[in-house]
């Protein structure tokens, strides 16, 4: 063979490696391929220094304890839910037992997120004004006691108890200062574990409110902004995939254009259809992934699982179809999820 061919076939050969090399690159993989070889992890505020934490809350409405409904829920989902989705009012003593198990289970990571009536038995207005700085400060307490960081939510989904009337103690203004005044005392007292997040509803109509925009306390008091929302399997109102839901009524484009910076945590979400009335909720599943790249701002996602809501009409489960389940088990398995809770 002639050396001049030799020589071309060699520079061919180098050229294909390179190309080769460089297909292999993280920056040529695909997003989910390139996450999948980097290390992820949280950091001083669980914000992750990439992907997004995954999480959930199982057995809701019903009187299954709530670490054995999310080991079910893990165990059919195929992943571990990073975050431990928990709810608790008033003087309840927590984090429980069964709680901080879940958290140092060393085979399974796990974070701590914390949803907090605080007003429960009060108003927002007597927690801002300090009638209930015992209760405060009792939770302190046992936050540092237990050491670890987790995500504390105050009274999430506030707009649903609005009353919206002058005296009532509960009207969107008596929500911010309730909050101001918890945050800083739970820093006061030490309390240097608890990262908060103030969650909404994926509702339209209550951002359309007028006294919606007083709800927020100021960025100095909110590390993370979060988010319930949910779609209707069925035709109908709030028939969305993901990045519908993320959107609606604005409320992203005003997370990241009037809070820019805040991390956003989706703390609640899930697709629903009647109860007995099974449809496929693969296409909402399915949507999730892209609807994330095109959200960068997201930083958590935390699925809401029950048979039944507090309606009692509406199936939030995984599972009430086979090819919905078999959905949600490929978007669990996505690396863009390998964080590691530090």
């Amino acid at each position: 063979m002639r050396r001049s061919k030799l020589l071309k076939i060699s520079s061919v050969l180098t050229a294909m490696l390179a190309g080769a090399a460089a297909a292999l690159s993280p920056a040529a993989l695909s997003p989910a391929a390139a996450q999948a070889s980097t290390a992820c992890a949280t950091g001083p505020k669980l914000v992750p220094s990439c992907g997004v934490i995954w999480g959930g809350a199982a057995g809701g409405f019903t009187s299954a304890p709530r670490d054995a409904a999310l080991k079910g829920w893990e165990r059919e989902s195929g992943r571990t839910a990073s975050i431990f989705h928990a709810y608790h009012k008033g003087d309840e003593l927590f984090p429980t037992r069964s709680e901080i198990a879940m958290t140092r289970d060393a085979a399974h990571p796990r974070v701590l997120l914390l949803n907090w009536k605080i007003a429960y038995g009060s108003t927002w207005a007597r927690v801002a004004r300090g009638a209930e700085d015992r209760r405060i400060d009792a939770f302190a307490a046992r936050a540092k006691a237990y050491g670890q960081k987790f995500f504390l939510a105050l009274n999430h989904e506030p707009e649903n108890d609005i009353e919206d009337r002058p005296g009532s103690g509960m009207q969107a203004r008596d929500f911010a200062a309730m909050y101001r005044h918890t945050i800083e005392r739970l820093r006061a007292d030490g309390a240097t574990n608890v990262v908060n997040v103030l969650i909404y509803m994926s509702n339209e109509q209550w951002m359309a409110k007028s006294w919606w925009k007083d709800l927020y306390p100021g960025d100095d008091v909110v590390d993370w902004i979060g988010l319930d929302t949910y779609a209707n399997a069925e035709a109908g109102y709030h028939h969305d995939l993901f990045g519908g839901m993320l959107d609606r009524g604005g409320f992203y484009t005003w997370a990241t254009t009037r809070h820019a910076g805040k991390p956003i945590m989706v703390a609640e979400w899930g697709a629903y259809h009647r109860v007995h009335h099974p449809v496929d909720k693969s296409a909402i599943y399915n949507s999730v992934l892209p609807a994330l790249a095109g959200h960068p701002a997201v930083k958590a996602l935390s699925h809401f699982d029950t048979k039944h809501d507090d309606t009692g009409d509406r199936d939030i489960s995984i599972d009430s179809t086979g090819s919905g389940l078999t959905a949600f088990r490929k978007l669990a398995s996505s690396p863009l999820f390998n964080v590691k809770i530090s």
